[in-house]
């Protein structure tokens, strides 16, 4: 028997992953064993997964047939036979046929918060073109009020299908995005966190001109005019930082809390659906990490 006590943060992240949709796809029964002898005496999971291939990642281990777990901690991994002592009235046992069960991965490099965040903003992961980034913004902008701001992120223009025409550098300018949004300052951050794209009534927000100097570090893109494309690299996002935190500082303490506490489970069901269970933050402030603590 081993025992592996993990992260009980937040409830969800339990540290086994099941490929191939697992709960969904297999069959689930009632509390049995596979022997017609009493049960042992000691702990009862919760939850038994048995009959597959139970890779520990453990040398000692090996491959094992089932796993035991009670809550958010691994009981036990080991045969069929071994793992039926922990199989009482309300286990729940899950028949795996075969199929495989693995530990969680480990995020080794990212930025929870942030992955949350981009859960509540535009999701522009999978827009193929230009065009669609614009009606995206132009959906948002009618459900939003003059002035509030449209955040964005993830889009990548090496991944399109097309550009337009007047591109400069291979990226758009933002003269239909200022079509769309006149009113409301749009911000849209680059795939790589490199980069981002703004409309005019963003830059004029913070005080970003044509005769801006690019900051050091940073460049403000500008067309053969000498005009502002709307698209800011490296450093020159930073241009943009005070503008943002004074629209943001008109919400309540409870309006914050509420949007933090939705973007961390967020970010947890994001990172649980693709089996990821331990996430190692790039950078996380005292501030959050604080606020991780009072969560848990």
């Amino acid at each position: 028997m081993i025992t592996n006590s993990i992260h009980r943060w937040q409830a969800s992240l339990l540290a086994i992953f099941v490929t191939g949709a697992l709960l969904a796809g297999c069959s689930q029964e009632t509390a049995e064993t596979s022997s017609a002898e009493p049960v042992p005496e000691g702990p009862k999971a919760d939850l038994v997964l048995r009959g597959g291939k139970v890779a520990t990642v453990d040398p000692e281990l090996g491959e094992t047939e089932a796993i035991a777990i009670s809550g958010a901690e691994i009981l036990a991994v080991g045969s069929n036979e071994e793992i039926s002592a922990y199989v009482g009235e309300a286990t729940e046992v899950v028949e795996l046929g075969g199929r495989f069960v693995m530990p969680g991965f480990i995020e080794g490099h990212g930025h929870f918060m942030s992955l949350g965040r981009a859960k509540q903003i535009l999701d522009l992961n999978t827009v193929e073109n230009w065009e669609e980034v614009v009606n995206m913004v132009a959906v948002a902008v009618d459900q939003a009020e003059p002035g509030e701001w449209i955040f964005g992120r993830g889009w990548h223009q090496d991944k399109w299908d097309s550009l337009p025409e007047d591109a400069v550098e291979g990226v758009p300018v933002n003269e239909t995005l200022n079509m769309v949004s006149p009113d409301n300052p749009v911000l849209l951050g680059h795939a790589s966190g490199h980069a981002a794209f703004a409309n005019d009534a963003a830059l004029a927000a913070a005080g970003v001109g044509n005769d801006t100097p690019d900051p050091a570090g940073g460049t403000i893109v500008r067309d053969a005019n000498g005009k502002a494309t709307g698209l800011l690299r490296e450093t020159a996002q930073r241009l943009l930082n005070d503008a943002v935190d004074e629209y943001e500082s008109r919400q309540t303490p409870e309006e914050i809390d509420q949007v933090m506490r939705q973007r961390v489970f967020l970010a947890g069901q994001e990172a649980v659906a693709h089996g990821v269970t331990s996430f190692h933050d790039a950078g996380a402030s005292f501030e959050t990490i604080d606020f991780f603590k009072q969560l848990e």
